[in-house]
């Protein structure tokens, strides 16, 4: 099942998520039309975000392959809407995408191995992982205001591993490749975050960006694909 948020005048409510469309308790809303708008599928505490998990991406780069997973902490002002237009911040010249597999936390979780990861994850959606590349250290580069759009919806029922994935910028696609690559897995990532963090219900861990990641200009139109959880839709206007 697929699970999302909708805001309707003001209210906001939960259903089953079909192609835009979200089945609630009081009705039927349709997203591609005005009667909802499409939220955020969650509300985490914190997003959890590991780098340098795929191995084009690292030859890409330039960077050694991590002994456990490198990851940082974006807050919870960082979440952003999907289809809600992401704006260029004032404070750089090089901001970038990177499309990224992410679970949602279930319940409260303290040190699971990953064969309980299972239990205690609600499902999986996709993060935009933006990034202002001109700033200095991780944290001013990635932990700002709306730098994490999530969405369009939490698949409770795919397997994390083994997931085609596809970045198009304005149309053209960036982005390729299968989560089966990944250097450590989806599971194995919460478990060994969950030794370090009491991870919260609608904490979010992504699992880092295949090779490619590039740069966005005002006006560019994004769209992230992930196989079985749909597709993050933002497009990049000027503040």
């Amino acid at each position: 099942m697929k699970v999302a948020r909708i805001d309707v005048d003001g209210d906001v409510l939960e259903g089953e998520y079909d192609d835009g469309v979200v089945t609630t308790d009081v009705g039927t809303f349709d997203t591609n039309t005005d009667e909802a708008a499409l939220l955020a599928p969650c509300e985490p505490s914190a997003m959890y975000c590991v780098g340098r998990n795929f191995g084009e991406k690292v030859d890409q780069m330039g960077y050694d392959v991590p002994d456990e997973p490198d990851f940082f902490i974006k807050p919870p002002v960082a979440l952003h809407d999907p289809e809600t237009p992401i704006e260029y911040p004032s404070f750089t010249e090089e901001l970038t995408y990177a499309g990224e597999l992410a679970a949602v936390i279930g319940r409260t979780t303290h040190d699971i191995s990953p064969d309980e990861v299972d239990a205690h994850v609600r499902g999986y959606t996709i993060l935009n992982d933006l990034d202002c590349l001109d700033q200095e250290r991780r944290t001013a580069r990635k932990a700002f205001d709306g730098s994490g759009p999530l969405g369009p919806c939490i698949d409770t029922e795919v397997d994390p591993v083994g997931l085609e994935m596809e970045t198009h910028i304005d149309g053209e696609r960036r982005q390729h490749d299968n989560t089966e690559n990944m250097f450590v897995k989806p599971r194995d990532v919460v478990s060994f975050l969950s030794e370090r963090f009491t991870l919260q219900r609608n904490d979010v861990i992504s699992f880092g960006s295949p090779a490619n990641p590039g740069l966005l200009d005002p006006g560019s139109e994004i769209e992230i694909l992930y196989e079985g959880i749909g597709t993050l839709r933002n497009s990049v206007t000027l503040p």
